[in-house]
């Protein structure tokens, strides 16, 4: 997927997005299960929002996105504050050359915009071998309650001066899939006049069982599976599914 010039407004669109509450989890699940090095893959990292965080918070960060353009901001954000966090363009289905990292994360359900199973079971693979014994795997996910019911054919919008957005989220072709259909408005000052950018994006998930499926035929052992950032397990209506792993040590 090219997000071409949605990479530069990524971070309007997200600007409410709770990064800290991953910061903390990430923080409390490395506490809880002993992971003392601080070596930290950032999957997905997007405009590396997150990762920045991260790096602040002492972690040696470094930052994996398909998109140029998204990781263009990201090294703009990391080289103003300073933080010296490794940025490389690959697709997270097929990593390879990352060396070894205590925990591996894909947050903000970037694991969603894989488009089938094949992906997803590769995406796990590939974390496995990057990951040292005993490091965490964290990763979560949109339910399907979220798809079935928060997304599938809703419109948002918001409009302010300086950005303004349509987002329709309609049934996808697969199973617990929708398609985003994107239309943003930005202000060019030099002009005084607004530009559109138009996107499509895809997200699908999979039933909790079938996750939990995967990450074992990867060789994780799940530790925990919680849900919107709390630490009790997923409910009916839960939004957000939180997948807590470690890799077994070798025998």
């Amino acid at each position: 997927m090219s997000y071409e010039q949605f990479a530069y407004l990524y971070d309007e669109l997200m600007k409410d997005v709770p990064y800290n509450k991953w910061v903390e989890i990430i923080e409390q699940k490395a506490a809880e299960y002993h992971v003392a090095g601080k070596k930290l893959l950032d999957l997905a990292c997007g405009t590396g929002e997150l990762s920045v965080r991260l790096a602040g918070s002492g972690y040696d960060v470094t930052g994996v996105d398909l998109s140029e353009d998204m990781l263009s901001v990201a090294r703009g954000k990391s080289d103003e504050q300073g933080l010296p966090i490794q940025y490389f363009q690959q697709n997270m289905a097929e990593l390879e050359g990352l060396g070894l990292f205590d925990i591996i994360g894909i947050f903000c359900d970037s694991l969603n915009y894989l488009q089938n199973e094949e992906d997803v079971k590769r995406t796990f693979e590939g974390v496995f071998t990057h990951l040292k014994d005993d490091g965490l795997f964290i990763a979560d996910v949109h339910s399907v309650y979220k798809m079935a019911h928060i997304f599938m054919n809703q419109t948002f919008a918001l409009n302010e001066e300086e950005i303004s957005y349509i987002w329709e989220s309609f049934e996808g072709e697969h199973p617990h899939s929708v398609d985003h259909e994107l239309t943003f408005f930005a202000l060019d000052e030099a002009t005084g006049k607004y530009d559109r950018y138009d996107e499509l994006h895809f997200q699908r998930t999979y039933p909790v069982e079938q996750y939990r499926t995967w990450l074992n035929q990867a060789g994780f052992e799940v530790l925990d599976v919680l849900a919107d950032f709390s630490d009790t397990p997923p409910q009916d209506d839960s939004e957000r599914i939180f997948f807590i792993c470690r890799k077994h040590m070798k025998k």
